[in-house]
């Protein structure tokens, strides 16, 4: 019986031990509180269509009146030339009852075809209401204080294309044309939805000929499945609009001895 209750008297205190230790982990902010990059480096493409976001935000609670935090700007790339800031440049608003304010930044393709790489360094300076927030957080308040976006250069023709049929009012969206030496370039989907066969997202590939026309090499894709056989064909560049016209040639094999070449004009248009 002795055996029994002291059995049971440490099952009880292990108990309690083990209640101690959940509560000794329950992890509580105490401060001090402060606003921070939510990010330390972004990487994107000059190409890419919608603007940037970059992220401050509040450690700590949220505030009942708007948060305003201020930043320079530095680096190797050139604003009105490889970026804009969209709204007021230096500040950003954390909104009342919010935990995050956004900088939004519009990268531009200056379309050089010279493959190198840009950056833009934000730094935080000071927030207000400074009475109970800081900028940035540990020695020398250096961690979120700082945020480099790297601006990648894009190829004259890449970036991402609303496509159209002529003729028709289908459109696809956010078509990737890329290239890897600006000189051979892939579109991701040039069949926009009005073809019924299985290549409803078949990419093909063009070369950019360096006078603004454009050349379709013949080429088979797997995507594609009898009569479509092949593809080639030719295009232009408009350097105003920087629209693409690509003049996609299928062939249809209108019987056992005979083949048909069906020409049909697509138009990719920069978002």
């Amino acid at each position: 019986m002795k055996l029994i209750h002291k059995l049971f008297s440490m099952a009880f205190v292990a108990m309690l031990v083990g209640l101690a230790s959940c509560e000794e982990q329950r992890i509580l902010f105490e401060g001090p509180e402060f606003v921070r990059f939510s990010d330390s480096t972004l990487t994107f493409k000059e190409s890419v269509g919608q603007p940037v976001a970059i992220k401050v935000h509040i450690v700590g609670k949220a505030r009942n009146t708007p948060v305003t935090v201020n930043y320079t700007v530095a680096g190797t790339a050139r604003e009105g030339r490889d970026y804009v800031i969209e709204g007021t440049k230096g500040t950003v608003t954390i909104p009342a009852n919010e935990y995050f304010g956004t900088i939004n930044v519009r990268l531009l393709n200056n379309a050089n075809n010279i493959l190198e790489s840009q950056n833009v360094v934000f730094t935080l300076t000071d927030v207000s209401p400074a009475e109970d927030l800081q900028v940035g957080f540990g020695i020398n308040n250096v961690v979120g204080k700082n945020l480099t976006l790297t601006i990648q250069d894009d190829c004259l023709l890449s970036g991402f294309y609303t496509g159209s049929r002529q003729g028709y009012n289908d459109v696809v969206r956010n078509i990737e044309i890329s290239s890897l030496d600006c000189k051979e370039y892939r579109v991701a989907n040039w069949n926009v939805g009005v073809f019924s066969f299985n290549a409803i997202k078949s990419p093909i590939n063009f070369i950019d000929n360096g006078d603004n026309t454009l050349t379709i090499p013949t080429q088979v894709s797997p995507d594609l499945s009898s009569p479509y056989d092949t593809i080639r064909g030719t295009g232009i560049w408009n350097p105003q609009t920087r629209a693409i016209i690509l003049n996609i040639q299928l062939k249809f094999q209108a019987s056992a001895t005979r083949d048909t070449v069906l020409s049909v004009p697509f138009t990719f248009r920069p978002r």
